[in-house]
């Protein structure tokens, strides 16, 4: 008996120890989040002005823009296979060095080549984050799914907002885009911090588990449903931030006053990520919150579509609400599975085929928007997206396991 203070005192520690480590997971998280789209935010604002100084060609700036979607959809898919080779905080570490190593010499250059290339990098330590940070949520907060995505999707909106919102200002006051750019990798070294500390609490790797490859995801209709649904909301978000400016203008707003709607469009995704995550955990399965997301959706299009110029504000509004199938996308990654190592492989895969789809979806409102002068044909196209999101998300929301469905597979075959 004169032991049981001793095995108290000890059990005592070991949650005070566990308490401490989940907190420095949440900031590390937390951290990598604000930085995972600062290397694509920070470029748009600035894009005239790169242009200029770097001497970049109109191709130059095509690629630039399409870098985050060949960055996110090609290292996003061996994600996995590194997390299983060097281990998942070691990999966030070493994503997060590369990301402010990227930005940080691209806002040195003044070469276009190697502009492009710094960037690249930087995206490709971004993508890695995109991947392992739904992963990590799934082997350290199994059963707070909802809540921790949340406080992922928050701080990722966060860090988009800032870059967008900072980027010009800086830029203005230093009276230099090098260091507007600069700033944000100075950023990505401070979210280092608290992994190169969680290196001692690296999680066992689980070398020899290859059940969730490429190959059986490939099969799986599951894993498919979710990455067009991912695709399908990831499409309307790139239609929007690339879009929705023209679309104002062509009703007659001037350039500033469609550049306050576009921010206020994408400071709501601030609190829509904050509110989806949480609303959505309430529910049994999450087929509910897609129906009323593809709702949203459809009645901020309509309004844009063929209401009175005048009233943008309040359709634009319904259609941020919508852009919460991006956190319930995300949430669906860690719902859907049961291991930490079947999330990174449904995670990479579904962002991986999502952004291949979506980096369709602005090229072709900008074709149909040339090719027609107008923007019925490009409302239809989004209508007939929406329809394809709706379809997959039901069948992505329901309560089932992709564990579950491969076991199937096998008892059948």
């Amino acid at each position: 008996m004169e032991d049981l203070p001793s095995m108290t005192v000890l059990a005592q520690e070991s949650r005070g120890s566990n308490t401490r480590l989940a907190w420095l997971l949440v900031l590390g998280i937390v951290l990598a989040a604000l930085n995972l789209r600062t290397g694509v935010t920070s470029v748009g604002p600035l894009l005239d002005q790169l242009a200029a100084g770097l001497g970049m060609s109109s191709v130059g700036t095509g690629l630039l823009t399409t870098l985050p979607v060949l960055a996110f959809a090609s290292v996003g898919a061996i994600t996995p296979t590194l997390a299983r080779r060097i281990g998942e905080h070691r990999l966030l570490l070493l994503a997060l060095i590369t990301l402010g190593a990227g930005l940080l010499v691209r806002s040195l250059v003044g070469s276009a080549p190697v502009f492009l290339v710094s960037s690249a990098v930087a995206l490709s330590g971004g993508a890695v984050g995109n991947v392992l940070i739904p992963t990590l949520i799934k082997r350290h907060f199994p059963a707070r799914t909802g809540i921790m995505t949340t406080v992922y999707t928050t701080a990722l909106a966060v860090g988009t907002m800032l870059a967008a919102a900072a980027t010009v200002p800086i830029e203005r006051a230093a009276g230099d885009w090098h260091v507007a750019l600069g700033v944000w990798a100075a950023l990505a070294l401070v979210a280092a911090i608290p992994w190169l500390a969680l290196l001692r609490s690296e999680p066992e790797r689980d070398t020899g588990s290859r059940d969730a490859g490429i190959r059986t995801l490939l099969r799986s209709r599951l894993a498919w449903m979710i990455a067009i649904y991912f695709g399908t909301q990831s499409m309307i978000a790139y239609i929007m931030f690339g879009w929705l400016a023209a679309m104002l203008t062509d009703n007659g707003y001037t350039t500033p006053e469609a550049g306050l709607i576009l921010g206020v469009f994408t400071a709501l995704n601030i609190p829509v990520s904050i509110v989806v995550p949480m609303v959505a955990s309430r529910f049994r399965d999450q087929r509910p919150p897609v129906v009323g997301l593809v709702a949203f959706y459809a009645v901020g299009f309509l309004g844009l579509w063929f209401a009175p110029a005048s009233t943008a504000m309040v359709w634009v509004v319904f259609v941020a609400v919508g852009m919460g199938s991006f956190p319930l996308a995300l949430m669906m990654l860690g719902l859907r599975t049961r291991t930490p190592e079947s999330t990174a492989a449904l995670s990479a895969f579904g962002q991986s085929a999502g952004y291949l789809i979506a980096g369709a979806g602005p090229l072709l409102v900008g074709v149909l928007r040339e090719t027609t002068g107008g923007w019925s044909l490009p409302f239809g196209m989004i209508f007939v997206v929406l329809v394809v999101q709706l379809l997959t998300g039901l069948y992505a929301g329901r309560a089932r396991y992709l564990e579950d469905e491969r076991d199937a597979a096998r008892m059948t075959g």
